[in-house]
């Protein structure tokens, strides 16, 4: 009952979002359509926050081919990122110097940074600008790709970058070698010493006041009329936001957790679902993330070791040294396992610790003696009176079953030795409704026992 009032609950609550969420995207459209058919220019609005990712990179797709099936006069990407992975950023960028429908780069509000990846993606666009007091730079690869790189494989990568941004700056018409600077130096600029070198087009206090300031000019071949033009938001979809806090390095910690104590739960105490059905999710949920994200291979078999040590102190009686090993192993497979992502999105050690601590008290108490109830003696059951005593009713004879009573009932018994009635024997073993008992290894009367 409880059971299928909780599924039927979720399906519900998965329904209701994805209701919604068409209910908004057709709201939206229609807007859109209401406007194109009064003849008000429109510009679809973005914005991108944090760390550029795989769902970084959806959502500007998405928005792109949306704003232009709209026929808005631009899409505007309002821009404020520390920077992010090199893949994603690439993506992004290919999106942008192939695209036909004109796109522009705003870094704002005030305060807002285009660091590392938000460099690369501010130059590849058709309109770059900046909102006063922000800054653009540092575009690093290191602060990109994250991890440690040898002598020969960062001089390659550096390279690479410098040559990439050069290529998208003078696509763009913008300062060449600045932008190689950014890469080679991490050079980071503010808007108005980026104004004067020609890294980007316009200063902007809002988005209205870059939409007047751009009104007129052309853009792959098209006159912008965006004075006073009617911006329509488009909101990340629940999928790219589930997404995106789903390849957080934290919730992936979580679920790696989630999945080691539900399937580690399910095994040691078969018949739980939840913990097993909970871990399997997790489990699947955390392979998505390992195929989005550059995650290190060293630091999931570092992971595996520490369960496989875990598990082994339920059998050998190391008095708590392979716990320990495990925790250790477990906090530097988990630290490893998100060095190749850049420095923002590193795990913090405010997760890591406490992280440590608790899966090595799990292990230490409920997986170690879970594993061993597995090898106690059976409880409940048949099995469970195996070796228990029991009163001969009826005269056993090697050749002729007798009875005995047992726990409120008569069982039919046979033995390899005669038994008397009266005797205590002892159960070996149950053939169906059959008993095989032996006499004691000090053979008692009931007269002897009472006396």
């Amino acid at each position: 009952m409880n059971k299928h009032f909780l599924i039927s609950a979720l399906l519900f609550v998965v329904g209701t979002a994805f209701v919604l969420q068409d209910s908004e995207t057709t709201v939206s459209d229609t807007v859109m359509t209401e406007q194109q058919s009064n003849g008000t220019p429109s510009v679809s609005l973005i914005n991108v926050t944090g760390t550029i990712g795989p769902t970084t990179t959806q959502y500007i797709t998405r928005s792109l081919v949306k704003s232009r099936e709209a026929g808005d006069e631009l899409l505007i990407i309002q821009l404020d990122t520390p920077g992010g992975l090199l893949d994603s950023t690439q993506d992004i960028v290919q999106e942008l110097l192939g695209s036909t429908h004109p796109v522009a780069v705003f870094v704002s509000p005030q305060g807002a940074n285009a660091g590392s990846a938000g460099t690369f993606i501010t130059l590849a666009a058709h309109i770059a600008a900046m909102a006063p007091a922000t800054n653009i730079g540092a575009a690093s690869p290191v602060s990109m790709g994250g991890g440690e790189m040898d002598t020969v494989a960062q001089k390659k990568i550096f390279n690479y970058s410098e040559s990439y941004i050069e290529s998208i700056a003078e696509q763009r018409g913008r300062n060449t070698e600045w932008a190689k600077s950014a890469v080679r130096d991490g050079a980071s600029i503010t808007a108005n010493e980026a104004i004067e070198i020609n890294v980007i087009d316009y200063i902007a206090d809002d988005i209205d006041d870059l939409l007047s300031k751009i009104d007129g000019l052309e853009v792959e071949g098209k006159i912008l009329n965006t004075d006073g033009a009617d911006k329509n938001e488009i909101p990340q979809s629940l999928g790219e936001i589930f997404f995106s806090f789903l390849l957080r390095p934290e919730v992936m910690l979580i679920l790696t957790l989630v999945a080691i104590y539900g399937i580690i739960g399910e095994v040691t105490n078969p018949g739980g679902i939840i913990p097993g059905v909970a871990g399997v999710i997790a489990l699947i949920l955390l392979l998505y993330g390992v195929a989005a994200m550059p995650i290190n291979l060293a630091g999931f078999l570092l992971i595996g070791l520490a369960i496989i040590l875990f598990v082994a102190e339920a059998f050998t009686p190391a008095f708590g040294l392979l716990i320990t090993g495990g925790a250790v192993a477990f906090f530097l497979g988990a630290l490893m396992l998100f060095q190749d992502l850049p420095d923002e999105m590193q795990i913090s050690m405010y997760w890591l610790i406490p992280a440590t601590i608790v899966t090595a008290g799990f292990f230490a108490w409920i997986v170690t003696y879970g594993i061993k109830s597995l090898f106690n003696p059976p409880r409940s059951g048949l099995e469970s009176t195996i070796g228990k005593t029991a009163e001969v009713t009826d005269p056993i004879l090697p050749d002729q079953p007798g009875r005995i009573f047992f726990d409120g009932e008569y069982w039919t018994a046979e033995s390899e030795k005669p038994l008397n009635e009266g005797d205590i024997c002892e159960i070996i073993e149950f053939k169906g409704l059959r008993v095989t008992v032996k006499p004691l290894n000090q053979p008692q009367t009931k007269e002897s026992s009472n006396g």
